[in-house]
């Protein structure tokens, strides 16, 4: 179980780091895939699932990972993020993915891209 969990969050630190290269080459794109969220039922609900795989994971291997407090907090939250995501209506999550991939803008998806390699690369770090 144990070496499934870190693939996971191996997983999710590659896909931060690929994001990363998305937001600083086609910031463009990734708007529309945050724009995405919540848009069709199928989407809200697999996007919410899946969100709780890697939290799940940080939260089985906190006692062993580098960062043992910060994985408790951070895959807490996104469980409990997920779980708030379940109970408020489908049109209003995709509502504010909308907004939210209005208000960030090209310019601010580049500028913040090298923080998605940074986690990407904790995220990788933090199980070996």
């Amino acid at each position: 179980m144990q070496i499934f969990a870190k693939t996971i969050i191996i997983g999710f630190g590659l896909l931060f780091i690929f994001s990363g290269f998305v937001m600083l080459i086609k910031p463009t794109l990734f708007r529309g895939w945050i724009a995405m969220a919540g848009s069709t039922t199928t989407i809200n609900y697999t996007e919410i699932t899946l969100r709780m795989v890697p939290a799940a994971a940080m939260i089985y291997l906190a006692a062993t990972s580098k960062y043992p407090l910060g994985f408790q907090v951070i895959g807490g939250f996104m469980i409990a993020t997920s779980l708030v995501l379940y109970c408020i209506p489908r049109q209003k999550h995709h509502e504010l993915s909308q907004n939210f991939a209005k208000t960030l803008k090209p310019l601010y998806l580049r500028l913040i891209a090298p923080l998605a390699f940074i986690i990407g690369i904790l995220l990788i770090d933090a199980v070996y």
